[in-house]
């Protein structure tokens, strides 16, 4: 069902559910995301898989779905020989997808662009990493086509997501500046920093002054670290928390596989909603049991 009020309206009520890692469902789907476009290949050559993920979250209970527009870009899509016109159209077709699953729901929920970081790109884990050696006037230029052809699409909200450094934050913030859509701002961190090492309060401090920020958090990152963020979040900012961490495992990249313990609990979702969350879901092997179980521990309406 289509929202008949922003979503920032609907955040001053109660928590929202977030949906879970789209690449995980794809995969669950018979999907191979071993491409450097990673999800957002589906979107030239299988946009239904894209629409049936969305789809099996926003049954699961998620009240925001996520487009698949984290790893997708000009760049990239150039390698593949799109031009800019069909890249740009590549990119408003991740926001149809998630809007004609979220229309299909019996229950309002909202679309959420993806913005990825500049690192998910390269497709080599530098999202992890931050600090590219590059300006923050670069990062802007390489960002802002990107949001604008997002933002043309008209999501509810641009999530600005998985940053993992204060310099890309800025960039970010100055490519959304104006784009008339909302968005939210969210970090990946490690030890209670940036993935750059950066103080996470002064990360969190770079909204100030944008009434456009709906939320502020973090996501991509070990569930433990969920709250404490969260709480930070909402004590520098007075903004509402997004949080959706991983499931704890942790990606080899030698081995090429995921390895630890997993100890994503959908029922810690009642601690991030107390230290101030008020959008909650998953990221990397979080899939939609997983939302359905954090969905009922919140008591969110059921689909």
């Amino acid at each position: 069902m289509r929202p008949s009020r922003p979503l920032a309206d609907a955040l001053a009520e109660r928590a929202l559910v977030l949906d879970g890692g789209l690449s995980n469902q794809l995969e669950a789907q018979g999907q191979d995301l071993s491409d450097d476009l990673w999800s957002a290949r589906l979107l030239a050559d299988d946009p239904g898989q894209i629409e049936a993920a969305h789809t099996a979250y926003a049954r699961a209970g998620a009240e925001v779905l996520i487009t698949a527009s984290y790893q997708a870009t000009f760049e990239g899509f150039a390698r593949r020989g799109a031009g800019p016109a069909e890249a740009a159209a590549l990119l408003a077709r991740s926001v149809e997808l998630a809007r004609r699953a979220a229309d299909a729901a019996p229950r309002e929920v909202w679309v959420a662009a993806s913005v990825g970081p500049y690192g998910a790109h390269l497709a080599d884990g530098s999202e992890y990493r931050g600090a590219y050696g590059l300006a923050a006037g670069e990062l802007e230029r390489f960002h802002r086509p990107r949001v604008e052809a997002l933002a043309a699409a008209r999501p509810d909200v641009l999530a600005l997501e998985t940053v993992p450094d204060t310099d890309e934050a800025r960039a970010l913030l100055a490519a959304t500046e104006g784009c008339g859509v909302p968005l939210w701002l969210s970090y990946t961190v490690a030890g209670g920093r940036t993935r750059a090492g950066q103080d996470l309060a002064r990360a969190f401090a770079l909204v100030a002054g944008r009434d456009d920020v709906v939320a502020v958090g973090v996501n991509c990152c070990d569930p433990r670290e969920a709250a404490a963020a969260a709480r930070l979040a909402v004590r520098t900012t007075g903004r509402p928390a997004v949080v959706y961490p991983n499931s704890g495992e942790r990606w080899d990249p030698a081995a090429h596989r995921w390895t630890g313990a997993v100890t994503y609990a959908p029922d810690g979702a009642r601690e991030w909603r107390a230290a101030g969350a008020r959008l909650l879901g998953g990221c990397c092997r979080v899939g939609p049991a997983d939302i359905a179980a954090l969905a009922a521990a919140l008591g969110s309406p059921r689909p």
